[in-house]
């Protein structure tokens, strides 16, 4: 189990925050907004009104020894800096902040953050290449030399292993999971030597043009 501080209690904040509190962490949530506070005060660890740009403040939530931080403050830049450097103040190494644009991101990166994420962004390239594949179940783009979706096995896969597939020879990616559907079972690392089935989806990794041409295969 982690502990975990989300700062901000937006829509991105409140999911991620509830959704790491299912999963088993301690997490901790502040926000100014007494109403946000309330409304997800029964789905996290604590959830405290408060200003997270005050290093004093993080101290008394308990942020001094967590293992992580999110810091997603909405449109407002200068409560999101400010933010970092005081969860930086507290010893927090792995801080990951949620920003709207280029130049946010490139000042939070040079302050130390983590990771710079764009919610928004992630989802779109997600959807349009869901859209246009016809064939995803999900994609998610890593940067912009990588990325992972889950597809459907191609019938011209059906009955062949990964070995004879020989996938990252001919298609430069590589299969890093077999989700069994009618099992509901996920196979991570999966035997090369497994004959894949109608049923089977492929968790597939590599370069977003890469991906988009096994996509394309029937």
């Amino acid at each position: 189990m982690k502990r975990i501080i989300v700062v901000g209690l937006g829509n991105f904040g409140s999911v991620i925050a509830a959704r790491l509190h299912e999963q088993g962490h301690d997490v901790i949530a502040i926000d100014p907004r007494p109403a946000v506070v309330d409304a997800l005060g029964a789905r996290v660890s604590k959830a405290m009104v408060g200003d997270a740009t005050q290093r004093q403040v993080l101290e008394e939530v308990g942020a001094r020894g967590a293992d992580a931080a999110i810091i997603s403050t909405g449109e407002d830049l200068s409560a999101s800096i400010l933010a970092l450097l005081a969860l930086r103040d507290t010893g927090i190494q792995d801080i990951y902040v949620k920003v709207r644009s280029d130049d946010h991101a490139r000042i939070a990166n040079a302050l130390g953050a983590t990771e710079s994420i764009f919610p928004e962004r992630e989802s779109a390239l997600g959807l349009a290449s869901r859209i246009t594949s016809g064939r995803l179940l999900q994609y998610v783009q890593l940067g912009t030399e990588f990325g992972l979706q889950e597809m459907p096995v191609p019938e011209a896969w059906y009955g062949k292993s990964l070995r004879v597939l020989a996938l990252p020879q001919r298609y430069r990616v590589h299969v890093v999971a077999v989700h069994d559907v009618l099992q509901d079972r996920m196979l991570p690392v999966p035997d090369p030597d497994r004959l894949l089935t109608p049923s089977d989806a492929l968790l597939v990794a590599g370069e977003p043009s890469a991906l988009e041409a096994v996509a394309a295969l029937r």
